[in-house]
Order: C-alpha cells, then structure tokens, then sequence
C-alpha cells in the first residue's frame, strides 16, 4: 500500500478571491453556493444552498462568483512551498496536493516530524492548511481535515480509521442515500459489506467506493508501460510571449496524447506538464489525470504559466517566453473502457468541432460560445453564452422560481431593453402597486412614439430581489400584452418606467 501525505487548505475556493476564514463570505456557481469560510458556517451557510436561503442566514455575507482559474494559480504557491522540501508533487485538484511519504519520511526524520515540517512550511507561505498521512490518497485526505491540523494513520490501520466517518465523505449523494435507507451508516457498515455482493448490486461506482471504505486504493494499481513513448511536444520558434498561444498549443497536444492512449487501449492517471523558457528554466508539475478532457488539460496548463511570470510583467507574459512545452503520461493504466452515445459521433460532427476550435485559435477562447439553457426569472435570465469547448452549466437549477414569466418563450430577446409607455384607457400610466394590483386595464402600448391598441394582456409576475441589500435590492414586474397589429411584448415596469424586453413571434 502506497503511503502519502497529503496537503490540505480549507476552503480554497474562498482564499483564492481574497475572503479570509473570519469574515463571513461565500463563492457562488450558477446560484448557489460552492463553498463558504468557516465564518459562514458558522451562521448556518452550506455547500450548496442557493443564494437566497444564505443570505437569509447570514444577511452580511460577503459573495463573490467562483474564480477557477484563481484557484490553480494561487495554489501554485502551495505547491512551489511544498516542492522546496520534496520533488514531484501531485496536485489532486486546487486546494489538494499530495506527495509520496516513505522517501521524505526517511530523510527528514520520520512521518509525524515530515507532517508538521510540510504544514509549517505552508502556513510560513501565507495559508492555512492541515497536512495528514495514510494508506491512500482517501484516508490521507481525511486525516488531513481531522482536528489539530491533521493525523498520521499508522499504516495497516486505514480501514479502523475510516471507520466512524459517515458515508457523505465518499461525495456520491445517491449511494449514501441508498446505504442509510438500508441502514448502512457508516463507512465501517460499508466495508463490512463482502464485496461481491457490493459489486452485484451496487455497480462498479459502488465497488470503487466500497474499495475507498475498506482503506484500499480506489483501483487496483496496474501500471504498464506504453509500446513505446506516449508523450507529446510542441515548440515554439519564436518562442511564445503570450500564454494564450502555449495553452491552443497545449490543448491540441492533449487531444493527440488521448488518441494515442486510446490506440494501445490506455487510460492516463496522472500527467505531467513541462513548460521549458527562453532563459533556459523549466516548469514541471504533476496533475492528477482521470477524466480530464483536452480542455482541462490546456486549463491547468494555463495556471502553470499564470503562476510563473516575472515581476513587474503582465498576467499573461512568461520568463522570456516559452519555447517548448511537453505532456507526458506518468501513470498509465489499461483502459477499462467506457460507455459511449449509442449513435457514435458523426464525421459531420468532428469537422464542425475542428473548424470552431480552428476559429477559436485565431480569435480567443471566448471568440465562440454557444447558448447554454439556465435558471432564472426573464428571458434575458435564460440563457448563457458558453465558450465551445468548455463544460456547460450543470442545467436549470431545481426550484420555483418565483416571478419566473411562463411559456412560449419569447422568439426575440433585446441585449438591452428599450423604453415604452403602457397606459389606460383615460391615458393614465398602468402602475403596478407593492400588493401586486394593477391599478387599470392596459389600453395602449407606446413604442417608439407610434401608439397600438392592447387586444390583450396577462400579468403581473412580480420579481422582487435581493430585497435584503437595500444597494442592490431590484423590484420589478413583467406583463405579456398583444397588440392590435398582430405584434406580442413582454414588457417590464421597473421604478415606475415601462421596457420591453423581448417580443413573440
């Protein structure tokens, strides 16, 4: 069993936009929230709340949107603090980090004395951090986050410590909640389980975490060694000044190493990134590999370069620039395969998706996006613009909505919202009053100076937001109307002037 020792720093998330654990703040994705300082736990926030329901628990709450590429490149100076006391460090994600532990150990005394050295050496860098060793990358993880700043788990003795902990450390929601409905509670319930039966009925999602309980590696390891070197390169004559350049670069290299793994019927675990510079330095760092697509890989790529730029230059320049830059598979494994669309993709598809990433060379990442649906109240609301290539929203978020306007949606949406008149019949503006009642039928809509009979009209839907912030509270109120020349609005009255918003085919 591999021991490790892993680094961890509480809620990174948080750190990497500048929140401290003492103020009550919160980063937010898609409305909800990612993570909160301990502050904010401490007045009731949770992962995962929507915004609303933690800003009711904690009206001073301080929110800022989720910064992910923050969060790799502030980390970098985790690890760079970290890789002055040993080589090849691991980063499982931004806010982990891990290390083999028996080497270090031997060198620097033993593994409580290479713990605590590491967790100084990290908080003397400026972050708070708990630092623990285990069999495996799971158990150290979670004797990194016990109390006191973290544990050494003897080796062999995994499985006992695990144990006590409840089934919502294995972050799979639906198979704890199946477990408890068996009354399964605990992680030492689980590993009791034999494993046939864990594997018969609960699938090979269920068999790796039942591995995890018992203090085993997630998989069984089974590195081979490729028919020859699976690593790619790319360089760069001139060498590249700008980091957007190294990170196409990265990604189209990344994108040739998984078809060559997929040839020898390979799977990658763990990538190594190497950034060579014009001033003869060299950039290495270890990423943690299953499941990252080509975009991922030409993300991380891009908080190496972020995190390494001399003083006194822009985000985006490097040591003299880059000259070559380097994936190569540190860890491979046999592909265990996985289930694709049943229709396969088309050929059609692929030269689509070549021509976009093609464009998106020349223009910027954000030179093509597509619309992405989400949740929200107006149509404006509705809709995303996401990069090709990147992750769409996970969906609508769950919830009701309130003031949500109902279907059809609308065929036009403005970018920005032009002013019109609603009146009544005496000429009179419609106002809508704080219990939502209209004070008269709408009789005439005025746009743009040319007045049309209303023939008809449903409404009000009410949206009254961030009512808790009086600087940045917003009331308002949407209507559907249809006039006399066939035309159909959705119109909007805010602080008593009316806008039309979008209009129905």
């Amino acid at each position: 069993m591999t021991r490790a020792l892993v680094v961890w720093c509480p809620d990174w998330p948080v750190t990497a936009v500048g929140i401290d654990a003492a103020t009550a703040g919160a980063v937010v994705a898609r409305g909800r929230v990612a993570a909160c300082s301990a502050a904010a736990r401490a007045e009731g926030v949770r992962r995962g709340q929507r915004l609303r329901d933690a800003q009711r628990r904690c009206p001073e709450l301080v929110v800022r949107d989720r910064d992910t590429d923050a969060e790799g490149r502030r980390f970098e100076e985790v690890v760079e603090a970290v890789a002055e006391l040993t080589p090849r460090v691991e980063v499982v994600r931004p806010g982990l980090c891990a290390i083999p532990a028996r080497g270090p150990a031997r060198f620097y005394g033993g593994e409580q004395a290479l713990r605590v050295l590491v967790q100084d050496t990290v908080v003397e860098a400026g972050h708070d951090c708990g630092s623990g060793i285990a069999d495996g990358l799971f158990a150290a993880e979670l004797a990194a986050r016990s109390g006191d700043g973290g544990a050494v788990v003897p080796e062999g003795g995994a499985a006992a410590f695990l144990a006590p902990y409840p089934l919502s450390v294995l972050d799979r929601p639906e198979l704890a909640d199946l477990l408890r409905r068996l009354g399964i509670r605990t992680l030492g319930d689980f590993a009791a389980l034999p494993s046939g039966h864990v594997a018969g009925r609960f699938g090979p999602d269920g068999a790796l975490a039942h591995r995890l309980a018992r203090g085993e590696q997630p998989r069984p390891l089974a590195p081979v060694r490729g028919p020859a070197d699976l690593s790619v390169r790319g360089d760069f004559d001139p060498p590249a000044e700008q980091a957007e350049r190294v990170v196409f670069e990265a990604k189209r290299l990344a994108g040739e190493l998984h078809a060559g793994l997929a040839a020898g019927g390979l799977a990658c675990v763990r990538l190594e990134v190497a950034a060579g510079f014009a001033d003869g330095h060299v950039l290495r760092r270890l990423w943690r590999h299953e499941g990252l697509s080509a975009l991922a890989v030409a993300e991380r790529v891009r908080w190496q370069l972020s995190a390494h730029r001399p003083a006194g230059q822009g985000a985006e320049a490097g040591w003299g620039g880059v000259t070559w830059v380097e994936l190569a598979p540190d860890q491979i494994v046999p592909d265990e395969g996985r289930q694709e669309a049943i229709w396969g993709r088309t050929s059609v598809t692929d030269r689509i998706a070549r021509a976009a990433d093609r464009v998106q060379a020349l223009l910027g990442h954000q030179g093509i996006t597509r619309p992405v649906l989400v949740g929200g109240r107006g149509p404006g609301e509705w809709v995303v613009r996401v990069p090709v290539g990147d992750l769409p929203p996970a969906g609508p978020p769950e919830g009701p909505w309130p003031g949500r306007v109902t279907g059809p949606a609308p065929a036009v949406v403005s970018p920005s919202p032009y002013p019109a008149e609603l009146v009544d019949a005496s000429g009179e503006a419609v106002v809508v009053s704080a219990r939502c009642e209209v004070s008269a039928p709408p009789a005439t809509l005025v746009v743009g100076g040319r007045p049309a009979a209303v023939t008809g009209w449903t409404g009000p839907w009410p949206a009254d937001e961030r009512w808790w912030d009086p600087a940045a509270a917003r009331r308002q109120a949407r209507f559907q109307v249809v006039t006399d020349d066939g035309a159909a609005y959705l119109l909007a009255v805010e602080g008593g002037r009316w806008h039309i918003e979008a209009a129905y085919d």
